[in-house]
């Protein structure tokens, strides 16, 4: 084992190698920066590059952009509140309210060291543990999977905020969004409304760029920058951050550990990974700012979490040839360029080249969070640039990544109507993050129970896992049921209970609906759209009778809880309205005279309708965006954009 660890050393160092590793790290930090594109791009495009590498060299260019993409997408999603891909998702619920208190550095300095642990953290675990963990993961079945998952959908109550009801009804919508599409058992549509579009279930990318992105976007109009309090010299700088993650130790290795360990289960996902770690994180009842509010802790979490995750999805990619992710995947697609089989071979004869993917892992994180680090402070510039600048430049990248998907107008449609969800959600106090979790594990659990029941019959249920499970639902129901009962001796500040009432009476009547519309389906196609929404139905009962208890004390009881007109849904609405607004004439414009000329054009007509005149920077800014968006989308990616309408129109243009 030391000749191959030896031999790998000399491998990576290589001057090839390390041109390699740094090509790869500088392209993983650029694409997580952009909305919408991650590393699966990179790896997609750069795995042709391989061809005529040396294993050495090839794998430090892939993990490089593999290792280092959850990293830099940390800073859309703390200075703008838009994630840079689905890894950062649960550290915009702290990090982005830390950039609009003037403690962008902090928050930025705490995610980059978190990750650099946690990456590090990761290496060292497939370093140590492949050997041990091989006959554990052969020994996992099925049920063991669903129970994973299971697990997973119950974190919601850590996610979920003060309303553990809302909480669990965002998390049953975001299944039954999940189960649009074909059904994976037998091939039946599903909500699909006839569109060949929803065949493959709503675009990931797009609904989370629309329900997390384009609301804090909306948000920014109505403020003059990001920090609200500014950004003062005297603030929290980049290395509080770094003492702030230094402190919380044992928050750090406990989410590595999780990280790690869960990446090492195939198909459990990094939405599931983070948000357990932040749910981990929610747990410690120490004191400090809400989460939600602005906790570094709920920074530090998620980020040591889904940076050692990487270590984690090597794990079973290189052991058992089971891709640990989708960008596994893509990686097990250069082992076949390489003529390399992954499984006992990469810990016997190729062990060399696997103790260099591990060496990879470990520099790819050191230098892609050194990078960020040199690059922190003028980043945390942004939050003082004006909020109308950061939206329109934004609202461009955000609508392209959303494009980028199918490249076809379809995709822009399905990010506004993301976006409207994502706008109420966040207006009436409905959790985001509970959705986002019901869509991810919503296919997972559908799948694992139908496993389990084909190859088990009804054994499955005896296994340790599931039994566990059962007993940690039962306990989480009793807690909540007592949670309950205390709204009668509430006394809450109330709001107008009618934009409540209307949601639960929608969601009530689209789950009636979603029952009806499979009512004829096999099977197996309906049962779990169809217990989901009759779970969603209850929840919403359930609702209803909260609001009349509410609505009860404060009759009984004069000047408890007295009724106040709490203004802020209707603003956030109304700034929803204003982005849809702005998303809609991009999109007209995009198509009708092409992205770019559209860049310029939408760009430079927002902020000088903001001035209320036309400068020189306003234009430099249209034009400085177009040009990046030549490099990304044009020179980069070449995404086939539909001919322009007025091509056709004025021939040659």
């Amino acid at each position: 084992m030391l000749d191959a660890f030896l031999t790998a050393i000399i491998g990576v160092t290589s001057p090839i190698a390390l041109a390699m590793l740094v090509t790869g790290v500088v392209t993983g930090l650029i694409l997580g920066v952009l909305p919408g594109v991650g590393g699966l791009f990179g790896l997609v495009v750069l795995v042709p590059f391989t061809y005529h590498l040396d294993p050495y060299a090839a794998f430090a260019l892939l993990i490089g952009v593999s290792a280092v993409t959850s990293t830099s997408d940390t800073i859309p999603a703390i200075l703008l509140g838009v994630p840079g891909t689905v890894s950062a998702i649960a550290t915009v619920e702290d990090g982005h309210p830390l950039a609009r208190q003037g403690q962008a550095l902090r928050a930025l300095g705490a995610s980059y060291s978190a990750s650099l642990i946690g990456g590090l953290f990761g290496a060292a675990v497939i370093a140590l543990s492949i050997p041990v963990l091989r006959p554990l993961v052969l020994a996992m079945k099925t049920p063991d999977f669903l129970a994973i998952s299971i697990v997973g959908m119950f974190f919601v109550a850590f996610v979920s905020g003060s309303d553990a009801l809302k909480g669990l009804g965002a998390l049953l919508l975001g299944a039954l969004v999940s189960f649009v599409g074909l059904d994976a058992n037998l091939g039946a549509e599903r909500f699909t409304g006839g569109m060949i579009y929803l065949w493959d279930g709503v675009p990931l990318a797009i609904l989370f760029l629309g329900v997390f992105g384009l609301p804090e976007l909306a948000a920014l109009l109505g403020r003059k920058s990001i920090a609200e309090f500014g950004e003062s010299g005297t603030g929290p700088t980049l290395m509080d951050g770094v003492r702030d993650t230094l402190r919380e130790w044992k928050l750090v290795l406990q989410c590595s550990s999780i990280g790690a360990i869960v990446g090492a289960v195939p198909g459990v996902g990094v939405t599931v990974i983070d948000w357990v770690a932040y749910g981990v994180a929610k747990r410690d009842r120490r004191g400090g700012p809400e989460f939600g509010q602005g906790n570094i802790r709920g920074v530090i979490a998620p980020e040591s979490a889904n940076n050692a995750k990487e270590g984690g999805y090597l794990i079973p990619t290189l052991a058992l040839g089971l891709p640990g992710s989708v960008t596994m995947t893509i990686l097990l697609g250069a082992f076949t360029v390489q003529g390399l089989l992954p499984g006992p071979a990469m810990l016997n004869e190729n062990l060399s080249i696997t103790y260099s993917m591990v060496i990879s892992l470990t520099l790819a994180n050191i230098l892609g969070a050194s990078i960020c680090m040199l690059l922190s402070r003028g980043l945390a510039r942004l939050t003082r640039l004006p909020a109308t600048t950061i939206f329109s430049v934004a609202l461009v990248f955000v609508m392209l990544g959303a494009f980028y998907t199918h490249a076809i107008a379809e995709d822009i449609l399905c990010l506004g109507l993301a976006a409207s969800l994502g706008i109420w959600m966040k207006a009436w106090n409905w959790s985001r993050a509970a959705f986002s979790l019901g869509f991810v594990l919503g296919p997972n659990v559908e799948r694992y129970f139908f496993l389990s029941y084909q190859l088990n019959g009804m054994a499955w249920l005896m296994r340790p896992s599931i039994i566990a499970v059962g007993a940690i639902m039962l306990w989480m129901a009793v807690r909540r049921v007592r949670a309950f009962r205390k709204v009668r001796a509430a006394d809450p500040e109330m709001t107008s209970p009618i934009p409540n009432l209307a949601s639960f009476g929608l969601l009530a009547v689209g789950s009636v609906w979603a029952i009806v519309a499979l009512g004829s389906e096999a099977f197996a196609t309906r049962i779990f759209p169809q217990i989901s929404a009759v779970l969603m139905i209850i929840v919403c009962i359930a609702l209803f009778w909260r609001e009349y208890l509410v609505w009860a004390r404060r009759k009984a009881t004069p000047g408890a809880g007295a009724l106040v007109h709490d203004h802020h849904p209707w603003t956030m609405i109304a700034m929803g309205a204003k982005a849809l607004g702005a998303l809609a004439a991009l999109a007209v414009l995009s198509f009708a005279f092409g992205h770019l000329p559209a860049t310029v054009l939408f760009v430079g007509t927002f902020l000088t309708l903001r001035d209320r005149r036309l400068r020189l920077a306003n234009v430099l800014v249209a034009l400085g965006t177009a040009l990046a968006i030549y490099a990304v989308f044009d020179a980069l990616m070449s995404v086939p954009w539909p001919r322009p309408w007025v091509a056709g129109i004025l021939p040659g243009f």
